[in-house]
């Protein structure tokens, strides 16, 4: 098969954007945030002042701690309701009557 112009073209075209430190990448995502998600990738290419605060931003605010063991019980010791005196029983009661 011969190798056509178009597809020489786009071999060099990605080849350039790698010396560049670029890639080419697909997202998938919802149709209104298509123009949000071009800025944003058009401010970080850019790799300035501004960019290095939108990556430090969005590292703090997507970026999440894997969960820690203990957390339900660490979350009950700081309830307000800690130390006072609650009554958790209730009195056992038998069934109804269900006439059949």
């Amino acid at each position: 098969m011969a190798d056509t112009a178009q597809k020489r073209a786009l071999r060099n075209y990605r080849a350039r954007l790698t010396k560049r430190g670029m890639a080419r990448f697909e997202v998938l995502g919802l149709d209104t945030d298509r123009e949000l998600i071009r800025s944003l990738a058009k401010q970080l290419a850019e790799d300035g002042t501004n960019a290095e605060r939108l990556r430090s931003t969005l590292h703090q605010t997507i970026a999440t701690e894997p969960p820690k063991k203990g957390g339900i019980l660490a979350a009950l010791r700081r309830s307000p309701l800690v130390g006072t005196d609650l009554e958790v029983k209730r009195a056992r009661v038998t069934g109804r009557k269900v006439d059949l």
